[in-house]
């Protein structure tokens, strides 16, 4: 009996990952299933927690990234016993048991692996950094580019479209324009999609350029493998043969004072050879932290661009281009709730829009309603609604700067209180669900002042890169 309980739970298990795996699908498209969630297997459960395997550790950073919020809502929604998910590195040495009773249906339903078909890494043929002469070798260099993350699916707004433009114009140029390229923004704005989309275009109007792109992280475990290896004089050459280098996330070389000597001298190499290099990451390059000086002074010794936060318009674009990619109908009312309640960046607003769907095709419900919507996302509203507050933001607007919070409401029309307050209310608006009125109360002023407000600091932010700093650095400090 006992043992008919553990193939009944295993059974279990087995169909609940294989609707994940069917859900998840939809929700974040098919090439990134395949790429990051695919390999991924149910391994032992246990006292409510449940292991699952994944192929390599950096696979694993990923979807702990990317993914495992997402799964774990899911999961617990479907089976409140599982309490917790744990992200397994799956190797020669730690296997852990997969339970797999009824791997056709699984498969059937998702198309997730089975034991036969999971990636296994084999120790016994590991290469070296000499192996990569060949031009296979030279492209393992490479991390794999998303196919959808090209210009032509990259909404421009008013908020990013000198940044689209300076990336053009560096993958469309025949010789070196801009050296380096720096492109920086928060989280989920778009600047691994404009990475991706230089080196599609790139490819697109010269096959044989030699373009590396990668990760900070990926370049520091290439450099580790190196000297393991014993091997640095091969990694040295391989990075300083290409045409274009592009490193994704720089801000990950902070306090790793090894990694950052030898891409200073691989920078510098390729700089002095006219060899294109495009960087990205989370903050300017004066305001990273952990970064040397030299190379902080490197970094932006070239074309600096920031992305910055969206507006109602930019995210009122790319629910409809996206809207029009699954062909659904969105109706504006939908589309409109959405951009104004979801603004922290743009993979949340996707995101957003890929659990309506789904929840709408699973369940065959004909129409995208506004109930509807808001009853499926009231976990992530709240969500919103807790993380945010007006008087958080006139705290930290008033302590950034440097004035009081009863300045901030006071009747002062001097510059230093006017524009920190204009602010302020520009972030009520985009970081909490209250209305103008509403707004305006916290103040002491009508709608129509935050209205004015918030249209004067969203012109600014085009024209006045230290207030779109400010705003991007208040940003973070209230959302993160």
């Amino acid at each position: 009996m006992a043992e008919q309980a553990i193939k009944n739970n295993e059974d279990s298990v087995q169909n609940e990952w294989g609707q994940i795996c069917s859900q998840l699908k939809m929700e974040f498209g098919e090439t990134a299933f395949d790429s990051w969630l695919k390999p991924l297997s149910v391994g032992q459960y246990a006292g409510g927690v449940m292991n699952i395997c994944v192929p390599t550790t950096f696979m694993k950073n990923w979807v702990l990234t990317h993914y495992s919020d997402r799964i774990h809502k899911i999961w617990e929604h479907k089976n409140p016993n599982i309490k917790k998910i744990n992200f397994v590195v799956q190797t020669t040495n730690t296997i852990s048991k997969i339970h797999c009773s009824d791997s056709s249906l699984l498969k059937k339903i998702s198309g997730a692996p089975t034991p036969q078909n999971l990636y296994m890494p084999n120790f016994n043929n590991v290469r070296s950094f000499n192996d990569y002469g060949s031009k296979e070798g030279f492209m393992q260099l490479s991390a794999p580019l998303n196919p959808l993350y090209t210009f032509d699916s990259f909404v421009v707004g008013k908020t990013n479209e000198f940044a689209c433009a300076a990336a053009r114009k560096v993958a469309e140029s025949r010789q070196v324009s801009f050296n380096p390229l720096f492109l920086y923004s928060g989280v989920g704005l778009g600047k691994t999609h404009l990475m991706h989309a230089i080196a599609w275009r790139i490819k697109e109007l010269d096959p044989s350029r030699n373009v590396i792109y990668l990760s900070a992280e990926q370049f520091l475990f290439k450099f580790v493998k190196a000297l393991r290896y014993k091997d640095t004089a091969a990694f040295k050459e391989q990075f300083r043969m290409v045409d274009v280098l592009m490193v994704d996330d720089v801000q990950f070389m902070s306090n790793k004072e090894s990694t950052q000597e030898e891409f200073f001298y691989t920078f510098n190499s390729l700089i002095e050879e006219g060899r294109q290099i495009i960087i990205s990451a989370d903050k300017s390059p004066s305001d990273l932290e952990g970064i040397e000086a030299r190379l902080k002074s490197r970094l932006g010794g070239g074309l600096v661009a920031d992305i910055h936060p969206t507006d109602f318009d930019l995210r009122m674009g790319i629910l409809n281009y996206k809207a029009k990619q699954m062909g659904i109908e969105l109706p504006e009312k939908v589309a409109e709730f959405l951009a104004q309640r979801i603004t922290s960046n743009i993979r949340e607003l996707e995101g957003s829009l890929k659990r309506i769907v789904a929840h709408s095709q699973l369940l065959s419900k004909n129409e995208i309603t506004l109930d509807m919507t808001q009853e499926i996302l009231k976990d992530m509203l709240r969500s919103i609604d807790r993380k945010t507050t007006i008087d958080e933001i006139q705290k930290k607007v008033a302590e950034y700067f440097n004035i009081s919070v009863k300045e901030l409401q006071s009747s002062r029309r001097a510059r230093t209180v006017a524009r920190p307050r204009q602010v302020a209310m520009y972030l009520a608006k985009q970081l909490t669900s209250r209305s103008l009125p509403e707004i305006g109360r916290k103040f002491d002023r009508d709608h129509t002042t935050v209205m004015h407000a918030v249209r004067k600091v969203e012109g600014l932010i085009g024209e006045d890169v230290a207030l779109a700093e400010s705003i991007n650095a208040l940003r973070r400090l209230l959302e993160y």
